[in-house]
């Protein structure tokens, strides 16, 4: 018996799963800039291959280690010269689920599980002592309902289309985890930094949108834009920043941010046989300085990645495994509004680069 040919819409949907399932933009940006991962995710990865009806599963696992200092767009390389750096490490797992209410509409719940660990010396005896030590959160972040719905018919036009998106975060992360801090006096029991904490702690509406194109055989383009509103201020937790007395509440208390995130590259069926499936492409996440909705008198490291991000995907039948590494080219730790009202231009913690995992299965 031949073996069947297939089909250019075969990999033209190999194609699209790679474009829309690799966006794991999101539990904790890369570093100290709390990007957090809450954006459609796999959730929606899959939606144009659903019929009505149908249900998929997806699991989406997210590391990344952040140690690069950066001022603006300039590196401070003493930090990691003289071993006063900050590390924060961050694995998470999302679990979605997608429900194909009809063949263009879908909607998706994600539970975020998230395990942070921070070494520093500043907040806790001090750099000159040279003792690092670590706090730590771990637990459920922020849950996200997300509803998409493609604009143009999926079964009929098959060489592009593109998908709106909105929904809804959920402030079930704590937003004030505590852990320990070694001082002068003895341990100290109080909340982690920003960029560690599970939740921000305020109800969130997010818009998405996704589009691709067919080019030629075996590839296409494809591209991603997503944009949190947080209309919160702040949420009540303390810094306990020994700055802030300076600016009174604008850094004794953590903000709750707004976030963005942006993808654009190509897809190329490199075994269309085999379901596996090349991309590459450019992603840029990060926080805004001042919010669309509301105002943001709290404490905050605004700033930006620019990232490159090749990938794979391996689609056996009704189960796609994925995996991408986006790596950064530019990393800039913007002025925050406390910044921009004392003069000053404070820093962040920035990864050189982050991995993901995602497993999708279609019921």
């Amino acid at each position: 018996m031949m073996k069947q040919t297939p089909t250019l819409l075969t990999n033209y949907r190999i194609a699209l799963l790679l474009a829309v399932l690799l966006i794991t933009g999101e539990s904790y940006g890369q570093g100290c800039v709390a990007v957090r991962h809450v954006s459609s995710c796999t959730a929606s990865s899959s939606s144009s291959l659903l019929k009505a009806g149908q249900f998929q599963f997806s699991g989406a696992y997210r590391w990344f280690r952040s140690d690069r200092h950066f001022v603006g767009r300039d590196e401070q390389k003493v930090r990691k010269e003289q071993h006063t750096e900050v590390i924060n490490s961050t694995h998470s797992i999302d679990l979605g689920v997608t429900y194909a209410i009809s063949n263009r509409f879908n909607a998706t719940v994600t539970l975020p599980f998230v395990f942070n660990d921070r070494s520093s010396l500043y907040e806790h005896l001090g750099n000159p002592s040279g003792q690092r030590f670590h706090t730590q959160s771990r637990g459920l972040g922020d849950v996200r309902l997300m509803a998409n719905y493609w604009l143009l018919d999926p079964d009929t036009y098959k060489n592009a289309n593109i998908s709106i998106g909105i929904g809804l975060k959920a402030p079930t992360g704590n937003y004030s985890v505590q852990d320990e801090f070694h001082r002068k006096e003895g341990l100290e029991r109080r909340p982690v930094d920003q960029s560690i904490q599970l939740g921000d702690g305020g109800w969130a509406p997010m818009a998405e949108v996704q589009a691709y194109a067919r080019l030629f055989k075996n590839a296409s383009a494809y591209a991603n834009a997503f944009y949190l509103f947080n209309p919160r201020n702040t949420n009540g937790t303390p810094t306990f920043r020994r700055d802030s007395v300076e600016v009174g509440a604008i850094v004794s208390v953590m903000s709750v941010p707004d976030q963005f995130m942006a993808r654009a590259g190509m897809n190329y069926a490199v075994l269309p046989y085999k379901g596996l499936t090349a991309t590459l492409g450019g992603r840029l996440e990060g926080i805004p300085a001042r919010d669309v909705i509301g105002k943001e008198d709290g404490f905050r490291r605004p700033g930006y990645i620019v990232s490159a991000e090749p990938g794979l995907v391996y689609m056996p039948g009704k189960t796609t495994i994925g995996l991408n590494v986006t790596v950064a080219l530019v990393r800039d730790r913007i002025r925050s509004v406390y910044d921009r009202k004392t003069g000053r231009h404070g820093d962040a913690a920035f990864a050189d680069f982050a991995i993901f995992l995602t497993v999708a299965r279609r019921l």
